[in-house]
């Protein structure tokens, strides 16, 4: 059953046209842009410092933005009180979702490696796998999130503030350019913000091939916790 929810629930988010513009193809073009055009101070090769910013723009724009907006007008439609109603455990409907935006970042992943990988990119073995977790924790976190603002506000509402606030994460958060490159505080700032944190935690295991310090991975787990436990009590149904 719980498979069954998450292959119907992966598809969904695969098959919506809108979707796939904010998941795959605006983090490939960026990936494309940052790694050939001279913009910002990165060494060479580009692709190597670009990737990690990337995944973790591919990450907010699945686990936040197209979540917040899926379930946002899910409950204005009333699919989500419906499915309520069936014989599927809520367990299994919460599940589901997880589980179809892990698939979905997973699929991200190996098409935006891919393609990085036609431009030079060489990660290390042992960056790769330590990468999954982070990769994990990311989507957890802000999937947290997306739930929080697509559960509980108005659909019109939730659209345009999940695209505002993917807009301010991926500027000031140092995901289109480094954080060391933006201006005076914003580059302190952005390793507080999950987009930030993410992005400088795949930086330390992708490109230096190390373990990411303690700072990044407390600022995503609080970030998830808190959007997790305020979603839990104010998400609705309609």
């Amino acid at each position: 059953m719980l498979a069954a929810h998450t292959r119907i629930e992966a598809l969904l988010i695969l098959r919506h046209g809108e979707q796939a513009l904010l998941t795959l193809i605006i983090p490939l073009a960026l990936l494309i842009g940052l790694s050939t055009l001279h913009i910002g101070t990165v060494p060479e090769p580009r692709v190597d410092s670009v990737m990690p910013r990337i995944l973790a723009l591919a990450v907010m724009s699945t686990a936040f933005t197209g979540q917040a907006i899926a379930l946002g007008f899910d409950r204005r439609y009333g699919v989500i009180k419906r499915l309520s109603a069936t014989a599927l455990p809520r367990w299994v409907l919460a599940c589901g979702r997880v589980l179809a935006t892990l698939l979905v970042v997973a699929l991200q992943a190996v098409v935006l490696g891919v393609a990085a990988a036609l431009l030079g990119w060489t990660p290390s073995p042992l960056g790769l796998l330590a990468a999954v977790p982070l990769l994990v924790l990311g989507t957890l976190a802000f999937g947290a999130a997306g739930v929080l603002v697509g559960g509980t506000l108005r659909a019109e509402i939730v659209l345009a503030l999940a695209n505002a606030v993917w807009f301010v994460l991926l500027l000031a958060g140092g995901l289109a350019l480094p954080a060391s490159d933006l201006p005076g505080p914003l580059s302190a700032i952005a390793g507080l913000l999950p987009s930030g944190a993410l992005a400088e935690s795949l930086d330390a295991a992708l490109v230096h091939g190390a373990l990411p310090g303690l700072q990044p991975i407390a600022v995503l787990v609080v970030w998830g916790a808190v959007a997790g436990g305020v979603a839990s009590r104010t998400m609705k149904l309609t």
